[in-house]
Formats: C-alpha cells, sequence, structure tokens
C-alpha cells in the first residue's frame, strides 16, 4: 500500500513538474546584459525584379536588452531595458557609388541629431510569456522613432509550445501559428487576417481590382532559453488583376543576432510595473504594441493650384483620346484628396469653360469630404445652363470607386429639391441606384440612407403615372439590381407600353438567374408566346434572351425552337441565329438546346432554314492569362428592312468575377411610314422614336433620345448633319486602391493603384430616302492608364517603386442597311485599330537633404487593329453592299 501511495506521489510530482515546465515562457536571467546586433530592411521592386535592384533601405543598429523587474508573482511577467546604439542607414539595393545617395551620410546626418537622440533613448517593454503586453517610450518622440522601437520589441514575441492564437504586435493584430521544438521555434503570421488602425478601401470589382498576397515568418533560434538569432522575412505582393504582370513586391527583411552576454543592471524593486517604470523615468508612457500613423510633411511638392496649372493642357477635349489625358487626371486625383474645399473652389471658379467637365469629373472621383461639398456648392441644379456639369458629376458618382452615405445622401437631397432640368432630374434617380448597389455590396445596406432611397426605389413605378418617369425608376431599378426589385420587374414586362417592358426584362438579365424564379419565368414565357396579348418584337426577343440565360427547363427550350417558324419573318430568323449562337459559343444552354434538337419536330430542316438580316453573334475580342474580353452583338429588323433594335455588349472575365464593361443598344420604331411599308404585327400604332441607351462598368446611364414622334423626326432628318451624338464623354476612375500596409519592422508601406479611363461614346442613325439607304453607328474612343505606386516614406528618408501601363484604342461598330429591293442588304462592321501599348516601372529614393535616386525603363509596341469576325452571311453581305457601293 506504501509503495502504491509512493507511486501516486512520483506521478503527481512529474505531471506538475511537466505542466509547469510547459506553461513557462522565455526569461532573462538578472544582473545580466544580452547585447544583440539588430537590422531592418525594407526592399521594394516589381514582382520580376532580382533582389540586388530593390529600392529601399537598411537600419542596423546593436540593441541592448537587460532584465529591469520581475513579477514577484508571476515569474514570466518581466521588464526589459532596451537601448538602441551604433545606428546605421544604408541602401538596401547594389548600387554604384555614383547612384548610391547613402554613400558617405552618416546615422545623424540622415536621422537628424533630435530623431537619433530619441531613437537611441532606452525604452521599456513588458515581457509576459514570450509576449509584448506593453511598450513604454516618451510620449513626445516622432511617431516614426515609436513605431522603429515597436518593430525591434516585436522581435521578442515567442512562445515555447506550438499552437495558434491571435495576438498583436507591430503590424497589427493577427492570427499566429507557432512550431516549437527543443531549441527551435517558427512564427508564421497569417496577415491575411490582421486588424490594423488604418483603414483603405479599393475598387468593388473583381476584374479591375487588385490582388494581394502576403507572407510573414519568423526564425527564432534559443540557447539555454535564451534568443540567440531571430530572422523575420515578410513579402507583400500587390498586382493589377487586368494584368498581373503589373505588380509591386515589398520585401521587409529583420535580423536580432546575440553577440555577447555582459555583466548587467541589477533588478528594480517595486510590486508592479506602473511604479517601476515611473520610478525609473517619469516620462515614460505606455504607447501601444502597434504601429501609428505617420504625417509626412512633403517638402516643395506642389498645391493643387500649381498641379492644375501644369495638367489642364492635357486635359482639353481635343486630347481626351490620348494616354496624357488620364495620366493627367490621375495626378491631378492625387492632389485633390490632399486639398481643403476653399483651394477646390479655388481651381473650380477659375477653369475655362472647355476644360471645367474634366475637372468636375476629377472632383468627384476625388471622393473626399471637401471634394464632395465643393463640388455641390459649385455647382447649382436649379439652372438648366450646367446641365453638362451637373450630369458629369452624376455620372462620376455613378462610377465612384468606394461611395459614402454622404454621396447617396446628397444625391437625394438633390432629388428632393428644385432642378432645373428633367433630363438631370432623371439622372439623379438613375445613379442613385448604382450607389445603392454598391453601399449594399459594401455591406452597408442597412444605412439609415440606404433604407430611404431603398423604399423609394422600389415604391417609384407605382408613384407615377408619367412615362418618363416610370421609366426612370425602372432604370434606378436596373442600376440598384435588389432582389426586392425582381417582383415589380415582372409586374412591368408585362406592361402595355413597351418601353417598361423592355427596360424591365433587361434589367431582369442583370440578375443572377437564381432569381428568376418560376413566376418569373412563367411571366417571361407567356410574353415569348403572347398569351394574353401580342408584344412589340423586341420585348418578345428580350424575353427569349432572359428565358434562355436563366438556367431554362426542357420544355421551355423545346417551346422556344417550335415557335421558329410562326414568328414574323425577321424574329424567325433571330430566334434561329440566337439558338446557333449558343450551340457555336457553348453557352450555358447550349447542352439543354443538343438535346432538345434530338428531336426531330423541333430540329428539321424547314424551320431550320429560316432567312432573313436579323442576326445574333458572340465571340471573342481578347483573350490573356489574366483576363478573357467577349462580345455578342444582336440585330433585330422589322419585316420592312428597318432597323428595331442594334445590341452590343462586351464583358470582361476575370479573377472568378464578370464586368458587363459596356452595353450599347440602338432603338427604332414606326419608320416604315418612310419607305411606305408595312407595320409588323402589334406595332401598327407605334410612333416614330429613335434612342440610345448605355451601359457602361455595370452602370446604366440616362437613355438619348434622337428623334420623338413624326415631326420631329422630319425636321431632324432635313436638319441632319451626320455628326454622331454623344452618350458618355468624360473621365472615369476605373481601378482605386489605397491601403496602409504596416510591417513588423515598424515601417509602414503605402499602396496606391488607380487606373483612369478618358472615354467618348458616340452613335448615331442616318437615312437616305434618295438612296433608300440607313446607317447606325457606335464609336468608342479612349485612353487608358493604370499606375501602381508603393512607398515606404518615413520622416528622414523615403523609397518608393512604381508600376503601370497605358494603351489608346478606338472600336467602331457600324451596321448599312440598303432597303432599296427585297430582301434588303445589311452589313455590319465592327473594326479595332492599331492601337500601341506601354508598360513602365520606375524607382526612387529621397533623403531630407534633397539627394534623389531615381530610375525608369519602359517597354513600348504596337497591337496590330482587326475586324472582328461576324457569321459568314454578314460577311457575303458586306461584299454586295460595297460593290453597289462602289
Amino acid at each position: 500500500m506504501l509503495r502504491l501511495a509512493g507511486l501516486l506521489l512520483c506521478v503527481a510530482s512529474f505531471l506538475s513538474t511537466s505542466s509547469l515546465g510547459a506553461s513557462a515562457g522565455p526569461r532573462l536571467d538578472n544582473d545580466k546584459l544580452y547585447r544583440y546586433s539588430y537590422s531592418a530592411e525594407v526592399g521594394l521592386n516589381r514582382l520580376t525584379g532580382s533582389t540586388r535592384g530593390n529600392t529601399g533601405f537598411r537600419i542596423s543598429s546593436d540593441v541592448d536588452i537587460s532584465l529591469i523587474w520581475r513579477n514577484p508573482e508571476i515569474q514570466d511577467e518581466q521588464l526589459l531595458r532596451l537601448q538602441i546604439s551604433n545606428v546605421e542607414v544604408e541602401s538596401v539595393g547594389k548600387r554604384s557609388r555614383k547612384n548610391n545617395i547613402f554613400h558617405g551620410s552618416s546615422a545623424e546626418s540622415i536621422l537628424g541629431k533630435v530623431r537619433l537622440e530619441a531613437l537611441q533613448r532606452p525604452f521599456m517593454v513588458l515581457w509576459k510569456m514570450g509576449k509584448i503586453r506593453s511598450l513604454y517610450a516618451h510620449k513626445a518622440e516622432p511617431s516614426t522613432i515609436k513605431n522603429l522601437k515597436r518593430g525591434v520589441a516585436s522581435m521578442l514575441m515567442m512562445q515555447l509550445k506550438s499552437g495558434k492564437m491571435s495576438e498583436a504586435d507591430a503590424s497589427g493584430k493577427c492570427l499566429v501559428e507557432y512550431k516549437a521544438t527543443k531549441d527551435h521555434v517558427i512564427r508564421t503570421k497569417h496577415l491575411d487576417t490582421c486588424k490594423t488602425q488604418e483603414m483603405g478601401f479599393t475598387t468593388q470589382s473583381p476584374v479591375l481590382g487588385i490582388s494581394g498576397k502576403s507572407t510573414s515568418e519568423t526564425v527564432i533560434t534559443l540557447e539555454n532559453g535564451i534568443i540567440k538569432s531571430a530572422d523575420v522575412e515578410e513579402t507583400h505582393i500587390l498586382s493589377i488583376n487586368a494584368r498581373h504582370k503589373a505588380a509591386t513586391k515589398v520585401l521587409s527583411r529583420q535580423s536580432l543576432m546575440l553577440k555577447k552576454i555582459e555583466v548587467g543592471p541589477t533588478e528594480a524593486a517595486g510590486k508592479d510595473v506602473a511604479s517601476v517604470v515611473k520610478s525609473l523615468d517619469d516620462k515614460l508612457m505606455s504607447v501601444g504594441v502597434m504601429v501609428e500613423k505617420v504625417k509626412t510633411k512633403c517638402k516643395g511638392c506642389p498645391n493643387l493650384m500649381d498641379t492644375w496649372k501644369a495638367v489642364r493642357s492635357q486635359l482639353e477635349p481635343g486630347s481626351l483620346s490620348k494616354a496624357e489625358a488620364p495620366r493627367s487626371f490621375l495626378t491631378l486625383l492625387h492632389s485633390l484628396r490632399k486639398a481643403s474645399k476653399s483651394e477646390i473652389l479655388t481651381v473650380l471658379r477659375n477653369c475655362s469653360k472647355t476644360v471645367l467637365p474634366q475637372l468636375v469629373d476629377a472632383v468627384t472621383s476625388a471622393q473626399t469630404p471637401s471634394s464632395l461639398s465643393a463640388i455641390l456648392e459649385f455647382l447649382n441644379f436649379s439652372k438648366k445652363e450646367g446641365l453638362v456639369l451637373q450630369e458629369r458629376f452624376l455620372y462620376a458618382c455613378g462610377f465612384a470607386s468606394h461611395p459614402t452615405e454622404t454621396m447617396l445622401q446628397s444625391l437625394l437631397d438633390l432629388s428632393q429639391g428644385q432642378i432645373g432640368s428633367t433630363e438631370i432630374k432623371e439622372s439623379i434617380v438613375i445613379i442613385m441606384g448604382a450607389l445603392l448597389r454598391k453601399l449594399c455590396l459594401k455591406g452597408a445596406c442597412e444605412l439609415p440612407t440606404v433604407l430611404k432611397v431603398k423604399e423609394m426605389l422600389l415604391a417609384g413605378p407605382d408613384s407615377t403615372q408619367m412615362e418618363s418617369e416610370v421609366q426612370m425608376y425602372l432604370l434606378a431599378l436596373k442600376n440598384a439590381l435588389l432582389p426586392e426589385g425582381v417582383p415589380i420587374l415582372a409586374k412591368y414586362a408585362e406592361s402595355e407600353v413597351g418601353a417598361f417592358s423592355t427596360i424591365a426584362i433587361t434589367a431582369l438579365q442583370r440578375y443572377d438567374p437564381q432569381l428568376i424564379i418560376p413566376e418569373v419565368k412563367k411571366t417571361l414565357n407567356r410574353i415569348y408566346h403572347q398569351n394574353k396579348r401580342i408584344y412589340e418584337k423586341n420585348v418578345r426577343a428580350a424575353a427569349a434572351d432572359l428565358i434562355m440565360s436563366s438556367n431554362p427547363s426542357y420544355m421551355e427550350v423545346k417551346n422556344l425552337l417550335l415557335s421558329i417558324g410562326h414568328l414574323p419573318h425577321e424574329m424567325n430568323k433571330y430566334m434561329l441565329s440566337k439558338v446557333q449562337d449558343i450551340l457555336r459559343f457553348e453557352m450555358p444552354a447550349c447542352k439543354l438546346v443538343r438535346q432538345v434538337m434530338k428531336d426531330m419536330v423541333s430540329h428539321n430542316y424547314d424551320r431550320f432554314s429560316k432567312t432573313g438580316s436579323s442576326s445574333a453573334f458572340s465571340g471573342f475580342m481578347a483573350r490573356t492569362a489574366d483576363v478573357t474580353c467577349t462580345y455578342n452583338l444582336d440585330i433585330l429588323y422589322s419585316g420592312s428592312g428597318v432597323l428595331r433594335r442594334s445590341n452590343m455588349n462586351i464583358y470582361g472575365q476575370g479573377n472568378n468575377a464578370l464586368l458587363h464593361g459596356l452595353q450599347v443598344t440602338i432603338e427604332a420604331q414606326g419608320l416604315e411610314s418612310l419607305i411606305a411599308a408595312t407595320p409588323d404585327e402589334g406595332e401598327e400604332e407605334l410612333e416614330s422614336f429613335a434612342g440610345m441607351s448605355a451601359l457602361l462598368f455595370d452602370v446604366q446611364l440616362r437613355p438619348v433620345t434622337f428623334f420623338k414622334g413624326y415631326s420631329d423626326l422630319m425636321s431632324k432628318m432635313f436638319s441632319m448633319s451626320g455628326d454622331p451624338i454623344s452618350v458618355v464623354k468624360g473621365l472615369i476612375l476605373l481601378t482605386d486602391h489605397s491601403q496602409v500596409i504596416p510591417l513588423q519592422s515598424g515601417l509602414r508601406a503605402s499602396a496606391e493603384f488607380q487606373g483612369g479611363l478618358a472615354i467618348d461614346i458616340s452613335g448615331g442613325m442616318e437615312f437616305s430616302l434618295w438612296y433608300r439607304e440607313s446607317k447606325t453607328s457606335v464609336n468608342n474612343r479612349g485612353a487608358l492608364v493604370v499606375i501602381g505606386n508603393v512607398t515606404v516614406d518615413t520622416d528622414f528618408v523615403s523609397a518608393g517603386v512604381e508600376v503601370g501601363f497605358e494603351t489608346e484604342a478606338t472600336l467602331d461598330f457600324i451596321t448599312t442597311v440598303q432597303f432599296s429591293e427585297y430582301p434588303f442588304l445589311v452589313c455590319m462592321q465592327m473594326d479595332k485599330t492599331t492601337f500601341p501599348f506601354r508598360e513602365t516601372v520606375s524607382k526612387q529614393e529621397k533623403l531630407p537633404s534633397g539627394q534623389t535616386f531615381s530610375s525608369k525603363r519602359s517597354r513600348d509596341q504596337l497591337v496590330p487593329g482587326s475586324e472582328f469576325p461576324l457569321h459568314q452571311e454578314n460577311s457575303n453581305m458586306c461584299k454586295k453592299v460595297f460593290e453597289q457601293a462602289w
């Protein structure tokens, strides 16, 4: 029995000892001073650049660490004294003496006497179980110096057992994983989980946005329980999704190496940390472990007016198709984001009329409280005279990369105030729908203003009897894409007004197919098959398109195929072409279509041999490793040969996301009287009308009317100059990403990625009664510049790298119809001109003395133009058209 009790006591003693050893943290011995060599470096480069070519700097020093106080009750709670000495600052890259701005400079000449003294002033760290619980430094020290001290202290973060936990160091509060062996600890930080004190913003579209990849690993070697060495390697890669080759890399390294152990100060007496710290230095205060914001003053940097004077000539209307325009736009944008309201108003009030619209684009795109307040004060919405400027402001709001509740509230206030132009009122409501969607995508759908606008838009179509206002609300719902809007749009899809039906159905086409519930599909089938009443051809065609793209059932597809042959002549051809396009381009419905076509009743020569000029065709514009760009062209004619609807779409797909880059729709009706032709069934009473609607980067814009009514048509015909009508023109901020990357070393990397687009989309229709010919055109001109900049800017040295690319392009879509004889001839052309493409990378370093190093490299190429292929029937028809013209 005694033996058993003795055995149990031994086991209990062993277990308690093991438990104690497992829970114990690293400890320093009292009366000893541990002298380490320390270095922290940061290197910036493009992703594929070698480390030898990095731009950046290295700070090296000695660090003395000693135990000042140990909690008598908790032995693992220790107060450590740290002091930095023998500081040196040098370039991180291998560079010749001529290009090395650090050569011959001392730490004092770079840091300044005050900063160097502050850096070398002792500070204290409360170290418990290997974790930094508090850091004590002089509060008056510069933020950069306190951050560097936080970086040194972060090297002590460790634990002696494996596991995961959330902990804070200089770079933020992150999930950290430890793998520990006897004398070896690996600390891996999951940087995607880090919570920092500075929040940035980014473009919501993944296709146009920025991707990031970050890693951080610390390897710690122990000797007799003391840190012998610690090495940190941290990388941050930021790349532009549209072109991943345009990427930057931040490489941050730290090293702590034990040099020797000497006799150190004696341990101080005291009951708690606060009293001990105060007794040693009453100026020391707890300043937190995570890095704090650093406000750097740019000496000699141009103010807003200086920047404006330098770039305004590149923003003249005639320069908008050149890359200089978006490049100048981005330069101005950065300056605007730092400017006050009064500075912005001064520039607005002293701007020429020709450049003012472009300035309005830039001020609105800045999206700061000062810029929004300034532009709202500058514009007077109660007057008609400023229509162009007002619309440019609204479009820039619609394209906003990170809209706020304040911006939406401003538009709501405008919509409820006095507005001089009906068109502007319509644009305000339509753009509010776009802002509503962007805010909901950000998770801000429950904000008070968002809820107000949501309620207004959902109730809008039923709150008015005016056709123009109903269309306005339907277009706003098309932008908002609210799930609650689906039943409302389905209701208006069956409207007796063709314009309501078309808008409602095209709005439903933008929804996720999962939201097109069976009740909505029944509505669409009723419209297409005209179960209740007769609909216009373009309405029926839109309904068929939506049925096919919304996970159709076997019977739905079969009924659509069985209808071919029983439709108006040109619609037969359109539906046949649509089915063939689904099969050729392997769209989601193609498998089901092939299954239905096994039935000879659905698929036979009589049904699939219908002739006509209407068509539907999809193709690839570009296929790269990063983005796939596709287009489709749908053309529907009336039985008399007059254009009914022309619809061009361009999509970008990348990063597992789809972007509706462009949609230009030209619609015409009631033009048969011009050529003494008979209107199609259900279209006998339609008013003469032609107009154009554009959707740009997922934002529906206010449609443009070419003419409405017979008298307006005749006056336009006799006064028509053939010049296209502008649909949208201006500068758009496509990519907008701002981020501060706090490094474990205590340094901060600021990343700014912006993409500017100068665009001019116009369209027109021409009729020649003499030659019995009509021509519609959609002209797209644009210049794109994307720039990514990463800078490490302290108040004593700065280094940065910039990558970017730019291009200028033209895309024209022209449709020519000759209806002098039947069957009439239709020729469609979609041309892309040869365009330049340039990639650039630049690096820079700068010291307070004014010494700078900079380098820049670029690569230019010409991308050959082409005419995008359409179906063979179109090619044959174009030959006949141009033979006759010749």
